[in-house]
Parts: structure tokens; C-alpha cells; sequence
């Protein structure tokens, strides 16, 4: 049996016999009574295993070190009056393996600095436990959301030619040690893609509703909380759908996907919030309840000045169009203004992508970002451009190379009404549900600037 049935089902079980195996977590002994608590990895809660010195191994068992594998037997004992629900008496105790003296996990606090050293065990952790079993959990309730919208699931090159975003920020995939790239492997640079948005934009012209969700890479020498090299992303891509259709599609979907959390990582959820982000719970409550406000960019930017003016300190003061909002400013957005989630629209054309479409002024662009309490932006999207001749002038505006993306742009002269889709970072997603702080700790094993460990 294994610990999760087994805690779900143990009232069944009263002083019926079961055996478990498990991980040492704990190993006290007593003069007359030991306890050792042991872990098997299915849920993030442990098992108390009490055993007396008649039972069979016993010797081993008291030898058995933090970190070791038993095979434990013993009955099942309810203990309603106790912090835990239940006991295992034990009748027989087997040393399966024995872990070295040095083993890293004992039981103390540890820091993550130090256990991101140690990425290869830190999921033995509760606290690493609980996060990528919540991860596992978000990732299934993504592709259960689209499927069940009738999304076709792409896969997206993560070899490319093309810089989707236009940041020149890509690694470059060779096989060479010059830059002869016209005698690489391809017969052309490569690189690691940024994004898959462009070619689900193409496969959205053949089943409208398509969403890609794979791992990206951006070579940015960042060292912040929020930055890694490789992580992974969501993009749903929607043909004949407008703006408003894609903040609709957005706001679906994180009530949907949280919703599910719920469902299924309760205990998870408790656990982070009690060891890394007090009110986390009540955090996630609000997406889900949530009506969520919409404000143009340009309202947004009043709303500031407004602010200012009523003596709020911002590290950033000049509050000017064409201002690229930092987290502050939308923080203060949807945590002091809105007091709720905050989709802000119509951003200037000269501070997004290429490919967003130019709206009636000339000057804003149908972009979409939203605000969430906690840390500020947390998805972004937009309407594509559907002109020809506009996403094209765009391209040469910001001199990105036309000939490597006409198979893109090409899409406008061959039957395009309309699209819009949205990006969503899958770790900034998993660093909020948790309540972790740092990106590193919510991938497995993160990438970096000047770490590449594992």
C-alpha cells in the first residue's frame, strides 16, 4: 500500500495490518518505545511507525539513519486524541537501505540557497515536495482546460531561425566554432526558441483554437528572482477572435486552472501557506472570485499621477506616455486601486512586439497584460496585427529580418481575418499558487546565468 491511499482510507483500516515502504525522516528511540516517521513520496503528509523491542528487526531499526529505506509492517491504530489521525504498530521492521551518516536532508531547517546546490534531493523536502507536486498539478489542469475548449495541443520548434519577440536574446544552436553559419549543421543560424507564438499562429489558421506549452529560452544576464534561461511557457493561440475575446479566454482560464488546485492540492496549498506566503489562500480565493477590471493604459497612467499627487512614493516619478509600467506601478494598480485582478489594455506601440495591431490613433497598439495582487504582471497577449502591409512596415521599423519571417507574415495575404493570443510564464504561474520568492526553486532544475549544475 502506499501512503496516499493509505490516508485516505485508514478509518477503514482500524487494527488491520498493512505494510508500507517509505524513507526515514525521523528515527527517535526510547527506553522502552521508539518512533521512527517514514515517507513514501505520494503525499505530502508523513506516517508515525511505533515499535517495541520485540518486534522482528528490530535491530535494524534502530539503526536506521534519516534518509534510509524501510519496509515496514505493523497495524493500523486510530488515534483521534493525538496530533496525527493514526499509527502504525509496528510487527516487523526491514532495513531495505541504509544511508550514509552524511546524508544531506537531516532534520533542521535548511536554506534554499543551500538546497539548490542540492536539486537532485531537495524534492525530498516537504516544502520541494509540495511545490513540484503543485507544478504537476497546474501543468495537467492547462492541457485539461484547452482540450476540454477544444484547443488542438502544438508542439513548436524549440530549434528555430527566427526571433519571435525581436530582443535578439536567443542562444545560438552550432555545431561550429566560427560564425560560418552557412556551413552549420542547418546551413543557417539557429537558435533556441523565445517563443512558439508565430508558429501557433499559423496552426490557428487551420483549427482556430490551438496552444502551444513547452520550454523557452531566453539569454538574458539577469540575476534576478523572476529571470531564468530556460523555462517553460503556455500560448494559446485563437484565429477570428478580437481583444476582448482573448481577456475573456485568459480570465476563463486561471479561475479554471486554480480552481482545480483546489480540487486537488489542498494540503499543498495549506503547508505553503503556512511556511512561505501568510495568506496565500485567500490570495487564490480572489482570482477565483473575482470580477475582473479592465483599464486602458493611458487611464492607468492618470490613476498613477493621481497617486503621486496624493503624496504615493514611486521609485519611478515621471509617469509619461510611453512609459513601460514596472511591477510597482502595477501593484499599486490592482492591489491599491482596483483592490482585484486588473487586465490593462492599449499599451504604446513603441514599447511591444511587432506583431500587436496598431489601433485606430496610431499610436497604441490591442495589448493586453494582467495585473494580479501579489506581484503585478502575469500574463500578457494581444490582437495580432492582420494588415499586410502594416506588419510588414512594423518589421522593417524594427529592422527584424523580413526575409526569415515571410513564412509569417505571408499568413495576411492568405486568408487572415483576425487573431489574438496570449503568453503566460509557467514558473512566474507556479512562484505565485506556492508562494515561493525565487524562480530557481520552482523548476527542478533551474537555469541560470553562470550555473549549470545537473
Amino acid at each position: 500500500m502506499d501512503l496516499k491511499k493509505l490516508l485516505t482510507s485508514y478509518q477503514t483500516l482500524d487494527q488491520k495490518t498493512i505494510t508500507l515502504i517509505g524513507r526515514i525522516r525521523s528515527n527517535r528511540q526510547g527506553k522502552v518505545v521508539s518512533f521512527a516517521v517514514i515517507n513514501d513520496g505520494t503525499d505530502i503528509n508523513d506516517v508515525q511507525v511505533v515499535y517495541k523491542s520485540d518486534i522482528q528487526g528490530h535491530e535494524d531499526a534502530l539503526k536506521a539513519r534519516v534518509g534510509s529505506i524501510v519496509e515496514a509492517t505493523g497495524k493500523i491504530i486510530l488515534t483521534p486524541g493525538k496530533p496525527q489521525p493514526f499509527e502504525i504498530q509496528a510487527t516487523a521492521i526491514t532495513l531495505l537501505d541504509q544511508a550514509i551518516e552524511e546524508y544531506p536532508l537531516q532534520k533542521k531547517e535548511h536554506t534554499p540557497e543551500f538546497l539548490r546546490e542540492i536539486a537532485h534531493l531537495r524534492a525530498r523536502t516537504k516544502t520541494y515536495n509540495a511545490v513540484f507536486r503543485v507544478r504537476s498539478t497546474l501543468a495537467f489542469a492547462i492541457h485539461k482546460f484547452f482540450q476540454e475548449q477544444n484547443f488542438v495541443y502544438v508542439q513548436t520548434p524549440i530549434i528555430t531561425s527566427n526571433d519571435a519577440e525581436g530582443a535578439g536574446e536567443a542562444f545560438v544552436v552550432t555545431t561550429r566554432s566560427d560564425d560560418k553559419y552557412e556551413q552549420d549543421f542547418f546551413g543557417k543560424k539557429a537558435s533556441l526558441t523565445v517563443s512558439g507564438q508565430l508558429n501557433a499562429e499559423a496552426y490557428a489558421q487551420a483549427f482556430k483554437n490551438v496552444y502551444t506549452f513547452g520550454p523557452t529560452f531566453r539569454a538574458e544576464n539577469s540575476f534576478t528572482t523572476k529571470h531564468a534561461s530556460e523555462f517553460w511557457m503556455i500560448e494559446p493561440e485563437v484565429a477570428f477572435a478580437d481583444l476582448q475575446d482573448n481577456i475573456k479566454l485568459i480570465e476563463e482560464m486561471l479561475k479554471s486552472i486554480i480552481s482545480y488546485l483546489f480540487e486537488k492540492n489542498k494540503a499543498e496549498l495549506e503547508f505553503l501557506e503556512a511556511t512561505q506566503e501568510e495568506g496565500l489562500i485567500k490570495k487564490l480565493e480572489g482570482i477565483i472570485k473575482a470580477d475582473f477590471a479592465v483599464m486602458k493604459y493611458e487611464e492607468v497612467l492618470e490613476v498613477l499621477k493621481k497617486a503621486i499627487s496624493n503624496g504615493h512614493q514611486f521609485e519611478e516619478k515621471n509617469i509619461v506616455f510611453g512609459l513601460d509600467l514596472g511591477t510597482e506601478h502595477e501593484r499599486y494598480i490592482c492591489e491599491q486601486f482596483n483592490k482585484k485582478p486588473t487586465f490593462v489594455i492599449d499599451y504604446p506601440k513603441d514599447i511591444k512586439a511587432f506583431y500587436m495591431k496598431e489601433n485606430d490613433d496610431k499610436k497604441t497598439v490591442a495589448a493586453v497584460d494582467l495585473l494580479v495582487p501579489g506581484i503585478g504582471e502575469l500574463v500578457g497577449g494581444s490582437q495580432r496585427e492582420a494588415s499586410f502591409d502594416k506588419i510588414i512596415q512594423r518589421v522593417r521599423d524594427m529592422k527584424i529580418n523580413e526575409e526569415e519571417l515571410s513564412w509569417y507574415t505571408d499568413l495576411r495575404r492568405f486568408g487572415y481575418f483576425k487573431s489574438s493570443g496570449f503568453g503566460l510564464g509557467f514558473e512566474r504561474l507556479v512562484m505565485y499558487v506556492t508562494g515561493m520568492a525565487n524562480i530557481r526553486d520552482v523548476i527542478p532544475y533551474p537555469r541560470t546565468p553562470k550555473n549549470l549544475l545537473f
